[in-house]
């Protein structure tokens, strides 16, 4: 029986559930194949308009988190120019992992990114997705596209976004390999992991917990049009945003357990 490129798991925390998907490939450490691709896109686009749902945690099987895309289906392409008038098929195939980006990015909920083993190419675009990344002491980040005569098309712009322009370069046009604590040094990680990572997940899950859930799904949207909205119209959408959440459902709950020393009846401690 084919094993699923994606596994899913969801368990209830106080108020909604929490997913875990996991990329399920470890004999080629977890490669981008069409199937995961296709698995991830679908499990996003269900993800995104689950209103239950409070929080996605991305991982990958066998001691590895994602080795990049897989070439394996692109083998008679390389190095094969186009006909003349050819409608290159690369172009569109390419793109999709771009869209799957996006809709990582784009995700109402907090996403969590949990790396052990490699996370190279476009395993580390998956992680630059992320609100908040835990890498293991084994993880190894890297972006070798270059150095294979390849372009990191698709990851580049979240790789700028994530570690700025400078960083970004660094790695985008050397190929360089970062350890864990070299990658927090760099920004791409938040916390370094030595031990066990379920109990790191279940820590970084209970502190992500403690948000109420439409309040994150708003910032989350001015947080991703921050980049590409001028000020003032960005400004203007944070005002509205911000009235909406006040006179919301969850402002009186939050606001009436923080003066009366409670938790918030979404947080997971609840």
């Amino acid at each position: 029986m084919t094993k699923p490129p994606l596994l899913i798991d969801r368990v209830p925390l106080a108020v909604g559930s929490v997913e875990t998907w996991t990329l399920n490939d470890p004999a080629s450490r977890n490669a981008l194949s069409e199937a995961m691709l296709d698995a991830l896109l679908a499990a996003s686009e269900r993800a995104a308009a689950d209103t239950d749902l409070r929080g996605v945690v991305l991982r990958g099987a066998g001691g590895h988190f994602c080795a990049g895309g897989s070439l394996g289906g692109f083998a008679k392409t390389i190095g094969q120019p186009l006909a003349a008038g050819e409608a290159d098929t690369l172009v569109p195939l390419n793109r999709r992992f771009g869209a799957l980006l996006q809709a990582l990015c784009a995700l109402p909920h907090w996403l969590i990114v949990a790396v052990e083993g490699a996370a190279m190419g476009g395993g580390m675009g998956l992680v630059c997705c992320a609100d908040r990344v835990l890498a293991h002491t084994s993880a190894q980040f890297a972006t070798p596209e270059v150095t294979l005569g390849i372009v990191p098309a698709q990851i580049a712009p979240f790789v700028v976004r994530r570690l700025g322009p400078a960083a970004a370069r660094q790695c985008l046009l050397t190929g360089e390999r970062w350890d864990a604590a070299a990658a927090q040094r760099f920004g791409l990680v938040d916390d370094v992991v030595e031990g066990d990572m379920d109990a790191a997940v279940q820590a970084a899950i209970a502190r992500h917990a403690a948000a109420a859930p439409q309040a994150v799904a708003a910032t989350k949207r001015l947080l991703l049009a921050q980049p590409d909205t001028p000020l003032p119209m960005l400004l203007d959408e944070a005002a509205i945003a911000f009235a909406y959440a006040l006179r919301g459902p969850e402002a009186p709950q939050g606001l009436a357990a923080f003066a009366a020393r409670q938790a918030p009846p979404w947080s997971a401690q609840s």
